[in-house]
């Protein structure tokens, strides 16, 4: 490359349902947005991407719309997909570049062959000449600090906001382990479900994601929160306000809650006896977003009977962890996933 290597940026992504972030080489985790697209709905033209792109979802005219290209984890809308990625790394440009030489992308460790595919078309559509797809647990566990590759079982609970990736880690690869398609969006969809069905009451994701950072939690408070909330009044139709409560919702959400639990404890059941020991000597570690949901430490501690360690700045792990990968290509090359040409 000579001369011009320094024009060529080296990349890594966690391309995540709710949140995309981008590392980039020598400087970390740059960027943190909203994994949405606004478009004109007449002409298809992108008006806005990210951040700029949230605060017009739900508020949106008939001449706007709103795409979440990504579902579960998975892309969903690939031309969607492709213009979120070039729009955030277009966000990241400091100055003048030729080009992104190699690009890693943290995915879900069930996607099929075809979903891999989409996700290294849609990285190589936006200018990348390399690219390499890293399983997300994988990566969460290299971003949380784990050496991945000694033969020690290590278990990941990465709760992002549409797949919670459960994996037993061991030599460098995952020994067992669920992509559970239940997570941080289905905890949001709960909140606005019982608003509905407890109050007559609409509210948007807006707000109900505000109520599950503000209030809600896995297991009982030392002191119970309240928060008050806004909405739609569905009998009369007009705008109203609630005072909620912290007990309120987590009752609300028990249900998505519940069923992350039940997958880590079938994980467990089908971890070979070695390992478990050694889980049950250093605990299991959460990662993503969903690990900051208040008491689900505790919760699962109290089911699963293991300790619970919340690593350090859950929401940036796996992009830690993909940018970990990134700048060491040799060491984590046995971690990385093939994707099959047809």
């Amino acid at each position: 490359m000579g001369i011009f290597s320094d024009l060529f940026r080296d990349i890594a992504i966690d391309l995540g349902t709710a949140n995309t972030l981008i590392f980039i080489r020598n400087k970390g985790v740059v960027l943190n947005e909203p994994s949405i697209v606004a478009r004109d709905r007449n002409t298809g033209k992108v008006v806005a991407i990210g951040h700029d792109a949230l605060l017009m979802h739900e508020k949106t005219h008939p001449g706007i719309v709103t795409i979440k290209p990504l579902a579960n984890g998975v892309i969903a809308d690939y031309e969607a997909t492709e213009e979120l990625i070039r729009g955030l790394i277009n966000k990241t440009k400091k100055q003048f570049s030729l080009g992104i030489r190699r690009m890693v992308i943290g995915i879900p460790s069930g996607i099929t062959e075809v979903e891999k595919r989409a996700v290294r078309d849609s990285a190589e559509h936006v200018g990348a000449k390399e690219v390499y797809l890293v399983a997300e647990p994988m990566a969460a566990a290299i971003g949380i600090g784990i050496d991945v590759k000694e033969p020690m079982g290590n278990m990941i609970v990465d709760i992002g906001g549409g797949t919670t990736e459960i994996a037993v880690i061991s030599l460098g690869g995952i020994a067992s382990g669920e992509s559970l398609r239940v997570a941080g969006t289905d905890i949001t969809s709960a909140i606005i479900r019982h608003f509905r069905k407890a109050y007559n009451l609409a509210i948007g994701e807006r707000t109900a994601e505000e109520v599950k950072i503000r209030i809600a939690s896995a297991y009982k408070l030392d002191k119970e929160l309240t928060m008050n909330v806004r909405g739609r009044n569905l009998v009369t139709a007009l705008p109203e306000e609630r005072e909620i409560n912290s007990a309120t919702i987590r009752e609300a959400i028990a249900t998505p809650i519940s069923q992350i639990i039940t997958s880590i404890k079938k994980s467990l059941e089908v971890t070979k006896p070695e390992l478990s020991a050694d889980i049950l000597d250093r605990g299991l570690f959460l990662a993503g977003g969903g690990a900051l949901i208040k008491g689900l430490d505790k919760k699962i501690n109290e089911e699963t009977k293991l300790m619970v360690h919340i690593s350090e700045d859950p929401l940036t792990a796996v992009a830690r962890g993909t940018g970990a990968v990134l700048e060491d290509l040799e060491k984590y090359r046995s971690v990385l996933l093939s994707t099959k040409r047809y």
